[in-house]
């Protein structure tokens, strides 16, 4: 894993893979790489505009790149279900749980959870459900299939509260947010181990991009016209962030290495900040079982997607 980069990506043709969040940041580089290598990519972003104006660059940076624009509102479950149903193939190799909100000011989604849980991990918990029959299509092929989730460093912050999932009581923009990173790597874990369970081969695993430079910081702060908080944030991105390009290493890694283990969380190697892909420590409690089980159960009846295929 020292020193992997971009050009240690394996040979992706063949491979059909979907990226939320794709239209700028983390997921534009995550998905002009895959292109490159030879994947066809389904750029999945909420912003028809943004999204159609990131496939138009996409295909001027990579000549001959098969991509192509989904429109899908994690914020919003009808949207995640008509997205799933559009998608015109059968089969999925790589399904990249990659876009977020980050520190917002409290609001709910479409369908009243609370912005940061419902956008972080319930709109994602319910796209992979929706999009289970297609992976496990592709591990009969045969091949492997992935899921990976993107969390943050920021899952430190705070551990999710099962009597209290969408922060009514007492809501604070950072823990929340700690919160629902928290809550991707519960879904990782109880991921993998219901794929072991009922013996299918595709790989649950997440990663983190460290501190990179994205608009994710600044979105929260431009959202409550916090003019100070903006600028700090933007100069943070400037000095001491890594760019997107880094940032988006983890991922690659975990979405295309070989022997990428189920459950890993692959980070930047210098104390989980920059550099290259490494394995990243996390918090003891994102690997109880327990805690994955009652999450994944609770979001189940959340959501109204339940994975019948991978009974616990």
């Amino acid at each position: 894993m020292a020193g992997w980069s971009v050009r240690d990506i394996p040979d992706q043709s063949g491979r059909t893979a979907v990226v939320t969040g794709a239209n700028s940041g983390l997921g534009y580089v995550v998905s002009r790489e895959l292109a490159r290598r030879g994947a066809r990519v389904v750029l999945a972003c909420r912003s028809e505009a943004r999204g159609t104006e990131a496939v138009r660059r996409l295909r001027g940076e990579v000549a001959g790149s098969e991509v192509e624009l989904g429109r899908l509102d994690l914020g919003d479950l009808a949207s995640v279900r008509e997205f799933a149903g559009s998608l015109p193939f059968e089969r999925l190799d790589l399904l990249v749980n990659n876009a977020g909100v980050m520190a917002m000011p409290y609001g709910t989604t479409a369908d009243g959870f609370e912005t940061q849980f419902g956008v972080n991990h319930l709109g994602h918990f319910a796209l992979t459900g929706l999009l289970l029959p297609a992976l496990l299509e592709a591990v009969e092929r045969p091949a492997e299939a992935r899921v990976v989730t993107v969390s943050s460093m920021a899952h430190l912050l705070g551990n999710i509260d099962p009597g209290d999932l969408n922060s009514e009581h007492g809501y604070r923009r950072w823990i929340a947010y700690g919160r629902s990173k928290t809550a991707n790597l519960l879904f990782t874990h109880e991921l993998a181990r219901r794929f072991a369970v009922a013996g299918s081969g595709v790989v649950a695993a997440a990663a983190h991009p460290g501190y990179a430079a994205t608009n994710l910081q600044t979105a929260g702060p431009l959202a409550e016209g916090r003019r100070g908080a903006e600028r700090l944030m933007a100069l943070g991105n400037r000095v001491i962030a890594q760019p997107a390009e880094a940032g988006a290493l983890p991922t690659l890694y975990a979405a295309t290495a070989p022997g990428v283990r189920p459950d890993s969380f692959t980070g930047p190697s210098l104390a989980m900040w920059r550099g290259a892909p490494a394995p990243s420590w996390r918090a003891p409690w994102t690997l109880d079982d327990r805690a994955g089980r009652r999450l994944w159960a609770a979001s189940e009846q959340l959501t109204g997607v339940f994975y019948d295929d991978l009974k616990g």
